[in-house]
């Protein structure tokens, strides 16, 4: 009887045992899955961190962007001319009758030319009008 208890004890025992080493095991497994995506989080800022200032480098001593700036800012300067207005309205017309892709395109270019991020949103915005 005594001899049965003693293999009933160690069965428990080392039922227990592999229960916790299970539970650890467990446990670690989820901490190096966090620590793998915050490492990839890490890289993926630290790239993109990186790919802007490289952009930014980039359009240091380019024109293009003050080019677009005025591009932008003609049609609200000039309806303050007289006589300018309706050159701006018609403009605007004939510029809303342009195929769908052109306008889309034109956005994205001057959008991407000041870096603006989320152009995909943006042009869905565009699609509900």
């Amino acid at each position: 009887m005594l001899n049965f208890l003693s293999i009933a004890g160690n069965l428990a025992s080392s039922w227990l045992e592999n229960k916790v080493e299970k539970t650890k095991a467990d446990g670690q497994a989820k901490v190096a899955e966090a620590k793998a995506r915050a490492t990839v989080a890490e890289k993926v800022a630290a790239g993109e961190v990186a790919w802007e200032g490289k952009m930014a480098d980039a359009t240091d001593n380019s024109w293009k962007d003050e080019f677009a700036l005025v591009v932008l800012l003609a049609p609200a300067i000039l309806v303050f001319i007289p006589g300018m207005k309706e050159y701006v309205k018609e403009g605007f017309e004939v510029l809303a009758t342009l195929p769908d892709w052109y306008q889309y395109l034109l956005f994205i270019a001057i959008s991407a030319s000041f870096g603006i991020k989320g152009v995909g949103q943006a042009a869905k915005m565009l699609r509900k009008k």
